[in-house]
């Protein structure tokens, strides 16, 4: 086990068709492609469907005789809402398609897979979510979290099934993996890192191998959008130089620095997520499908404007909902979480219920109005705390709800108007009676005890090797104690840049970074100590690599 998880080999994923209904998914993509029928890609407007329909459309773009067979549909998420929608296979109908691939939705669409037969259209479901009573009467339907699939890891994103219906085709008609398959790895790894999935077995596989290709050959649109997070090639920046190799392999680094989940997490994610909340979710797609710089940057720059213009709406909605709650005379007494304005944009909600949730730990809702001005509609986005599953508690509140879905901690709901006070006081009910009196806390959970001596550089390359880090396999947290500022602090955006020494340990000042963390900044005073909590990395700048620490938490002493 330890030699599987510390040198993942692409040998190790699983066999295709150990998924449920794959042999009959292969099939009859290979007949579409035969008969050169009309195919549609379909995928939600978040990061796990945008980069599920480029990886699928790229693979089919190889294998079809005529591209322009071809096409791809992204719901829009104020007149589609989440999933297959009627107007997606509208669409597809009036493009002659008879083939619809569904990624990363469709588990539930049973009325839309239905009318989608109606007109004579096909329908593989690509999905990862759970299902709810029937499986809708598609084609094929490919889910690991099907009760009757025994495919081994139930985890995956909807990419990474996507992924897996590429491999089979590859396996079954003899074209080579490293040719059709592997190149789209990164795609699989940014799904991965996005939709918060356990980074361990096969999604393991698919973020180590994924990461060592964004880490040498970054696809256009991938390359422009870290360049807008100040994330440079190495050769602009260091043109006399070579650059090193990516880790796991001989390849030299494209970036100045190495990529890692946190960076898919962090930079890319939001950017690709914000074409869907602000705009379009198809520009996401086609700036992963951009075959030349230009065309990439061009896109990557629209989206970069989605991408601030969603920071200010969540800003807004954040600072009223938190006025909100301070009215609510009860709300200290509460064990959840719910706000509505009908003026917030729906795209930015599930942002600002994690927002919320960062003030008040507690499960959070917020709801807005319909983006179609239907007030008697309303739509909300659901986040929870550690070990609550707030799926379970809106289904036991689904009688009053229209629709509903999601996971343990977060989920999408749509209700009418008149049912939101009902709602409201049953949620609150259940969510007291689950948590019993016991209040969730928001803690950090501390893997060891550092002196500053004993970070090394040994030490933070011992620690990478358990990388990439994400769910069930979480970057390790170190806490030092009697730590100073040497008085060289600041704070820009809140983040506070920091030079720290420990007072009891023989040892260098470490250049430190606390995000979100300016409200520290007065209580770190010169000559007083305290304690931080924190992850160990690397910060390249100017081409020098140093020890930073990313403090997650700091304790004061005074």
């Amino acid at each position: 086990m330890a030699e599987r998880f510390f040198h993942p080999q692409i040998e190790h994923l699983h066999d295709p068709f150990l998924m449920k209904d794959m042999d009959k998914a292969v099939a009859r993509l290979k007949k579409a492609v035969n008969d050169g029928e009309r195919i549609c890609v379909y995928g939600d407007y978040d990061v796990d469907g945008i980069t599920a329909v480029a990886l699928f459309y790229l693979f089919l773009e190889k294998i079809v005789a005529n591209p322009e067979s071809l096409g791809f549909f992204v719901p829009d998420r104020y007149l589609d809402g989440y999933g297959l929608s009627k107007r997606g296979v509208d669409y597809a109908y009036d493009n002659n398609v008879s083939l619809m691939v569904v990624l990363d939705c469709g588990i539930k669409a049973n009325e839309e897979v239905l009318y989608a037969k109606e007109k004579g259209i096909d329908v593989i479901v690509c999905d990862h979510h759970l299902a709810e009573g029937e499986i809708p009467q598609a084609y094929a339907v490919l889910d690991p979290k099907r009760e009757d699939c025994p495919y081994p890891c139930k985890d995956l994103s909807g990419c990474g099934v996507g992924f897996k219906l590429v491999t089979a085709y590859c396996l079954e008609y003899g074209l080579n993996l490293r040719q059709y398959a592997y190149p789209l790895l990164d795609l699989a790894a940014m799904s991965v890192a996005s939709d918060i999935v356990p980074i361990l077995g096969e999604n393991r596989v698919l973020s180590y191998f994924g990461l060592m290709l964004l880490n040498t050959h970054p696809r256009p649109g991938v390359q422009a959008l870290f360049e807008l997070a100040n994330i440079k090639p190495f050769h602009t920046e260091n043109a006399s130089r070579t650059a090193p190799p990516a880790r796991g392999c001989t390849q030299p680094r494209f970036f100045t620095r190495e990529l890692t989940t946190n960076d898919l997490v962090f930079s890319l994610g939001p950017r690709l997520n914000a074409a869907g909340r602000v705009q379009d979710g198809k520009n996401a797609v086609r700036l992963l499908l951009c075959k030349d710089e230009r065309s990439a940057r061009e896109i990557a720059k629209l989206i970069d404007v989605n991408n601030r213009e969603r920071k200010n709406l969540d800003h807004l909605a954040t600072e009223e909902a938190l006025e909100q709650i301070k009215q609510d005379p009860e709300a200290e007494t509460k064990s959840s979480t719910i706000v509505f304005k009908e003026s917030w944009n729906q795209g930015i909600i599930g942002i600002v219920a994690s927002r919320l949730i960062e003030t008040y730990y507690r499960p959070t809702i917020v709801f807005t109005t319909t983006a179609n001005a239907d007030k008697n509609t309303l739509v909300g986005s659901a986040r929870s705390v550690k070990n609550f599953n707030i799926y379970d508690a809106i289904t036991a509140c689904s009688e009053l709800l229209e629709h509903y879905g999601g996971h343990k901690y977060a989920a999408g709901l749509t209700i009418k108007a008149e049912n939101l006070q009902a709602f409201m006081s049953k949620f609150e009910k259940v969510v007291k009676e689950t948590l019993q009196g016991e209040e969730p806390a928001q803690e950090i959970e501390i893997d060891d005890e550092l002196l500053f001596e004993e970070i090394t550089p040994e030490l933070v390359s011992a620690v990478k090797e358990f990388a990439p880090f994400g769910p069930l396999n979480p970057n390790p947290i170190f806490i030092s104690t009697h730590i100073k500022d040497n008085g060289s602090r600041r704070l820009k955006n809140n983040h506070l840049k920091l030079s720290l020494f420990q007072t009891n340990s023989r040892s260098y000042p470490i250049n430190g970074i606390a995000f979100q963390q300016g409200d520290a900044y007065e209580k770190i005073k010169e000559g007083h100590s305290f304690d931080i909590c924190y992850h160990l990395e690397e910060n390249t700048f100017n081409g020098i690599t140093n020890i930073q620490l990313n403090v997650q938490d700091i304790k004061t002493n005074f």
